[in-house]
């Protein structure tokens, strides 16, 4: 697995297929496996002719980990992606980031408009600006000594993944804490690459995919019919939608 270094850390990524660049990034407490490979969208995208990138987050995967919640600014971990396509040479990229992964992507468009091909926002609506997305009642139940003491039922869900992928919990929970920054409706609005907002219509976590596509100049939206959070990211529907919207781009 290749990795690169940066900000003390070192980053576990994938670099499969050629042609344009699309960089992957994941949500929160999952990793480019779980989130991008099994789900099929490496070889969706091989397929259909891109080169495809994905990295591990900060606390995430094979990556490195850091267990200060100040350390998981969307901002700090924007420029982690940024660097990536630095160590890969690659000036301009396609960007697919998925939750945690979308605010990451936001991110990136504000702070580095001209690194950006697209950006597609999956699992983020208008909670990228206002409202909650995951509850921090999520890092007490990473924490708990005992499982069976969670009785939160979004935090048993969070603690059952992070125990099946072996995940660094404490990372995670330093992360779910840091990571929350909104973004200001001034910076969204000033967004202007090529948008598409996609959100499952069972998602209750990302918050209305049209209600922030009305801040974006452009941005387009497909709703995932029938699909919650958990399970909208691997959707043919989402899918589909994207390698339309990317044949589009200019």
């Amino acid at each position: 697995m290749p990795t690169f270094h940066h900000d003390g850390l070192d980053f576990a990524y994938l670099d499969e297929g050629d042609g344009d660049p699309v960089l992957l990034v994941h949500g929160f407490g999952s990793n480019k496996e779980t989130n991008w490979v099994g789900p099929g969208w490496v070889s969706t995208l091989v397929r259909a002719g891109r080169r495809v990138i994905a990295l591990d987050n900060r606390g995430h995967g094979a990556s490195g980990k850091v267990y200060e919640a100040d350390a998981y600014d969307p901002d700090i971990m924007a420029r982690d992606a940024l660097a990536l396509l630095d160590h890969l040479g690659i000036a301009r990229a396609d960007v697919l980031g998925y939750s945690m992964g979308g605010r990451i992507g936001a991110c990136m468009a504000v702070m580095a408009p001209e690194r950006l091909r697209s950006l597609v926002l999956g699992g983020i609506g208008i909670h990228l600006v206002e409202g909650v997305s995951l509850p921090t009642s999520i890092a007490d139940a990473l924490l708990a000594e005992d499982p069976a003491s969670i009785t939160d039922p979004v935090g048993r869900t969070f603690r059952a993944f992070a125990d099946q992928t072996k995940s660094d919990r404490p990372a995670l929970a330093a992360c779910i804490i840091g990571s929350r920054r909104k973004l200001a409706p001034a910076d969204v609005a000033a967004i202007l690459v090529p948008t598409l907002i996609a959100v499952g219509t069972k998602d209750t976590v990302a918050g209305s995919a049209a209600e922030l596509a009305a801040l974006i100049p452009g941005a387009e939206v497909v709703d995932i019919p029938n699909r919650d959070h958990m399970v909208a990211v691997g959707d043919k529907v989402f899918k589909a939608a994207v390698l339309d919207f990317l044949d589009r781009r200019p």
